[in-house]
């Protein structure tokens, strides 16, 4: 059996980069720092991603306790997410990202 780079590395930076790795779990995590969101929701707020990619980027942010899958008993059934009481721990990183993220772009058009 394979083993992930979460199990390998003992690299701090290594550790949290592997939470919000990829082209998704990012914008997955900001789109619910604004709230609770449904699957559809979420799908429909962020454009370009597949149905199967929010599914198991979302699987994977649960397991790895940052997201919390909430399930209402009814009919037809609903299933909401929402950032965990340890995963807003990661937010104010996030927001860093993307402030920093901001001044790199508009460096990158100052220089063209």
């Amino acid at each position: 059996m394979p083993v992930s780079k979460k199990e390998i590395s003992d690299c701090p930076l290594d550790a949290a980069l592997s939470i919000v790795d990829g082209r998704w779990k990012g914008t997955i995590l900001w789109r619910l720092s604004e709230g609770p969101m449904r699957t559809g929701e979420m799908r429909r707020s962020i454009p370009g991603i597949t149905e199967r990619m929010l599914l198991r980027h979302l699987k994977d942010l649960v397991k790895d306790g940052i997201l919390v899958r909430l399930e209402e008993a009814r009919v037809p059934p609903c299933v909401r997410y929402q950032i965990s009481p340890y995963g807003w721990t990661l937010v104010p990183h996030l927001e860093a990202l993307c402030e920093w993220g901001r001044k790199h772009l508009r460096e990158r058009s100052e220089a063209v």
